[in-house]
């Protein structure tokens, strides 16, 4: 009796310790999606992701985080804030979606994916800059390659 017991909690015991450490409370509101189906649920907050990225190069991660802007073009990439105001690029996997081309500055999103480090070459960085709108004297000031996060989204939440 006491083995058949043991084996009815087991389970039980085991989903207790294989539980996720508690992340940020889910934002809450009214989201638009783009790409896979997410929900803001467990999103970690920019300070959380940065000390969890202290430790390495690249992370699958649920980040929410504040829009600094997006591609003038086509949307097909943007920026989000990090705790010092430097941006973050944010793509989206495989250019399977995009996100409106403007109007996005200031709003909360909620990003669900994979970030990493890279360098970005002085010629991209500058191809950014155009898709940005940056006047041809900022564009020619562009003259380093820069070592940043870089984010590869598989589905985006923007608050409305």
């Amino acid at each position: 009796m006491k083995h058949l017991f043991f084996l009815l909690l087991a389970p039980a015991a085991i989903t207790v310790q294989a539980q996720e450490p508690a992340t940020a409370a889910a934002p809450t509101g009214k989201y638009t999606s783009y790409g896979d189906a997410i929900t803001p649920d467990g999103a970690m907050s920019m300070a959380e992701f940065e000390a969890a990225a202290a430790r390495t190069d690249s992370l699958g991660v649920k980040l929410a985080a504040e829009i600094l802007g997006s591609c003038s073009k086509k949307g097909c990439w943007m920026n989000v804030k990090m705790t010092d105001g430097t941006p973050m690029m944010v793509r989206f996997r495989d250019y399977g979606f995009f996100v409106p081309k403007g109007g996005l500055e200031g709003k909360l999103a909620v990003l669900q994916g994979r970030a990493r480090k890279e360098e970005t070459s002085v010629s991209m960085l500058r191809h950014y800059a155009e898709d940005a709108g940056k006047s041809k004297e900022e564009i020619a000031a562009i003259t380093q390659p820069q070592i940043s996060w870089k984010f590869e989204a598989d589905g985006v939440l923007i608050k409305e």
